[in-house]
């Protein structure tokens, strides 16, 4: 089965061509980071007209580096849900008319899901059950996966993401965006034991950063000449140091077998690294998704469309977009 996959629920305009629901036969992406850089974040209206501009030629290239055309797929799908309402009707219009002239089945595909199956589509034998910590710049939640399609949400921020944080941290001391990436690479030459940054709501299984991101502000405020790389390194840990605590929770709550990473923040290198420490240490296995499927694609997009359209069959074309769409 082939699936062409398309993402276009935030700011990377993304197609992808998936075979049976974990070969990657192409997968494009086009960030507009360098558009929205000047904001310090994303502009809905800015994204939503980029991918206009984008999707035809992202679309052809991964169609081109797939060696297929339309006639050769099975089923074209886009991410419906969550997203910026804008940006997400781009992707949805573009799936439908395609489906409309290659009479093809259309699937529609929730974005939180999808990051669930980028275990999957990297590694098609993994085992449940698994405890997912699902972390990106618009969510941060934990989930307990029995199996595809079957999902419990265990716990999530109740204030800011954990990417949102790193973002508006990074924006304060500027450093520009977005700020993940740049407080992982200052962070590395910073002493993360150097200043007590709280770590929130202890033993439980929500989380929040929003004290921990005003805490950086009055800290740096009354100490303006602190070292910024010792300020990131200590705001990082305190980041990671709450995620990994939530997920070793989940992990022991839910008797899971595998700790799996998912989301932009997947990427960040102590959240890696200290994950595998955490596996190693309760003799679990441990999933980190490759860098290029931490990030929003739209090869998870196609693989998730490969099971929901066996599952429950081809999404009606009347279906609209869902910017405030759950996992369940």
């Amino acid at each position: 089965m082939l699936v062409l996959g398309i993402e276009t629920s935030c700011d990377e305009t993304a197609a992808a061509v998936v075979e049976d629901g974990h070969v990657i036969r192409s997968s494009v992406v086009s960030s507009q980071i360098a558009l929205h850089a000047p904001f310090g974040g994303v502009v809905p209206e800015v994204a939503s007209r980029a991918h206009v501009d984008l999707i035809a030629p992202v679309i052809a290239d991964a169609l081109g580096e797939a060696g297929v055309t339309l006639a050769d797929l099975d089923a074209v799908a886009a991410t419906h849900g969550p997203g910026l309402a804008g940006a997400l009707l781009v992707g949805v219009s573009a799936a439908k008319a395609l489906a409309l002239v290659g009479d093809l089945p259309y699937v529609g595909v929730n974005h939180l899901e999808a990051h669930l199956y980028a275990g999957w589509l990297e590694q098609p034998d993994l085992a449940t059950p698994f405890a997912v910590l699902l972390v990106s710049g618009g969510h941060t939640m934990l989930v307990a996966v029995d199996g595809p399609g079957r999902y419990r949400v265990l716990g999530h921020t109740v204030d800011d993401a954990a990417g949102e944080a790193f973002d508006k941290v990074a924006r304060f001391l500027g450093l520009g965006y977005p700020g993940g990436p740049v407080i992982d690479r200052l962070a590395r030459e910073g002493n993360r034991r150097a200043i007590p940054f709280p770590r929130a709501m202890p033993g439980e299984l929500d989380c929040s950063f929003s004290g921990l991101k005003t805490a950086v502000v009055q800290y740096v405020r009354a100490h303006p000449d602190v070292v910024v790389a010792d300020v990131a390194a200590s705001f990082q840990e305190a980041v990671v140091d709450q995620l990994v605590e939530k997920l070793a929770l989940a992990a022991e709550t839910t008797a899971a077998t595998t700790l799996v990473l998912g989301g932009g923040v997947a990427a960040n290198s102590r959240l890696r690294e200290r994950t595998a420490d955490l596996a190693a240490a309760t003799g679990r296995g441990v999933f980190l998704p490759p860098l290029a499927l931490c990030t929003d694609n739209a090869a998870m997009i196609a693989a998730t469309a490969t099971f929901r359209l066996v599952a429950d069959g081809p999404t009606p074309l009347d279906g609209g977009v869902n910017p405030g769409l759950g996992l369940v």
